[in-house]
């Protein structure tokens, strides 16, 4: 009796909830339209909110290696140029950012072209108002203006980074200055437009990740026409052949910078994803962070063993250089490839390091620490290594790529170099280059407990 008695009321506490759940249905079912335009936008938010925060957090590692450059530079030359070098190191990156943001941001990414697919308008950096909206977001699939500048600033500021080391020892502080100026606001940001701001070299199909070519070759360029024109250090070779070996002061000063490099650059080659919305651009982006590491490692390794060999011990400056040159060899291409792919494409680039260092000296081209043959040579090898793990590039393609962006970078970087020389003078005299350009340029010594050594 009991039994029948609870059934009915069983069954009425089960249907009770089931008539509210239908009210709530047909209330969902109205607003459902309102529902699914909030969670298309949401969804579009966080693309861009995720885009956004990828650059970000690219830009500041990149950042970093602005302070890599400047203890690995530091390190490598004599401990009476150091200061000059540290001041270089600062003053090169500011100026950077500011003719960046004067110029070269948007001449390389135009609006509008003056020579299409050659050529930008030259205007100022202009960010998104206070507190936008995401209707009033201009392109709401990418980022933020803000963190866009950021990103690309970085790689702008390390070519001029590359020519630093290269020249070091015996330039001017304020003609380098200008150089800099001229090469971050104008230069680079030119050739970086054919590929990176879809001009012609993009419509070629010309494929260069995050910069093989584009930033360390053309860095590169712009540093070999600079040691050109400016000269061996005073005593590096004599005239009977006999190469004067000049060591660096602080070689844990520049393994420590080798190894901020190595930091800045997850950034380098992982923001140069440009997306991290989706489950497939994380994954990307994390395949690239491995290939970037074991294409570093792949490098040192290499210059290690190939040191040893051919010095009968191993040469740690080869191998600080090894690990930079397998990085710069990953970097036109750092997706495609296996993780065995990557530490071989990295291993020749510690190889290229270990032949062509001397090479450069037996042609009296004074490279103070090694940024041709890892920046350039290497970044030659990279882009050329595309078409070996990604099938929509071709080796034409890469080839007149590569050559059109050196033939501009040398050319223009050896006009502003000579004109320089010209109308001011770009060296200091032996004199001084005895002395020090901490003492003759500066006016303060980094190690003045130490002396001059």
């Amino acid at each position: 009796m009991q039994l029948k008695k609870i059934l009915p009321l069983a069954a009425l506490a089960v249907a009770l909830p089931t008539l509210g759940m239908a009210q709530e249905a047909e209330a969902v079912a109205e607003a459902a339209p309102d529902v699914l335009e909030t969670v298309a936008a949401l969804n579009t938010e966080m693309v861009f909110i995720m885009n956004s925060l990828l650059f970000l957090i690219g830009g500041f590692l990149v950042f970093f290696m602005a302070a890599g450059f400047c203890m690995l530079e530091t390190g490598l030359v004599r401990s009476k140029n150091a200061t000059m070098q540290a001041t270089k190191n600062v003053a090169l990156f500011s100026l950077a950012a500011i003719a960046y943001f004067i110029v070269g941001f948007n001449l390389m990414y135009p609006g509008d072209w003056v020579i299409e697919g050659w050529l930008g308008g030259i205007s100022p950096t202009v960010l998104e108002p206070v507190g936008v909206e995401l209707a009033d977001v201009d392109d709401v699939e990418y980022a933020s203006i803000g963190s866009d500048f950021i990103f690309q600033l970085m790689f702008c500021a390390a070519v001029a980074s590359i020519v630093s080391g290269a020249v070091a020892e015996r330039i001017k502080l304020w003609p380098f200055l200008i150089f800099v100026v001229i090469l971050t606001g104008i230069i680079y940001p030119i050739q970086a437009s054919w590929s990176w701001g879809e001009g012609f070299l993009d419509e070629m199909g010309f494929s260069d990740f995050a910069g093989s070519s584009i930033v360390h070759a053309a860095g590169g360029w712009a540093a070999l026409a600079g040691v050109l024109v400016l000269g061996a250090r005073y005593g590096k070779y004599g005239k009977d052949g006999k190469i004067t070996v000049m060591p660096g002061s602080n070689l844990p000063l520049a393994t420590l910078g080798m190894f901020i490099l190595w930091l800045g650059w997850f950034g380098f080659n992982g923001g140069s994803q440009l997306a991290m919305g989706t489950i497939s651009d994380v994954a990307d982006v994390s395949r690239i962070f491995a290939n970037t590491n074991t294409a570093a490692s792949g490098g040192a390794v290499a210059a290690l063993i190939l040191s040893t060999v051919l010095y009968k011990k191993p040469d740690l400056t080869m191998v600080l250089n090894g690990a930079l040159a397998g990085l710069v060899s990953i970097t036109a291409e750092p997706l495609t490839p296996s993780l065995g792919a990557a530490t071989l494409i990295g291993a020749v680039g510690g190889v290229i390091v270990v032949f062509t260092v001397p090479l450069l000296d037996k042609l009296k081209i004074d490279d103070v620490v090694g940024a041709i043959p890892v920046h350039l040579f290497a970044g030659l090898w990279g882009t050329m290594a595309v078409p070996l793990t990604n099938s929509d590039a071709s080796f034409g393609t890469q080839f007149v790529g590569m050559a059109l962006i050196g033939a501009f970078m040398f050319a223009a970087s050896l006009v502003v170099w000579l004109i320089l020389k010209a109308v001011m003078g770009i060296r200091v005299s032996d004199e001084d280059q005895v002395t020090g350009l901490d003492k003759t340029e500066m006016g303060m010594e980094a190690y003045p407990e130490f002396g001059n050594t």
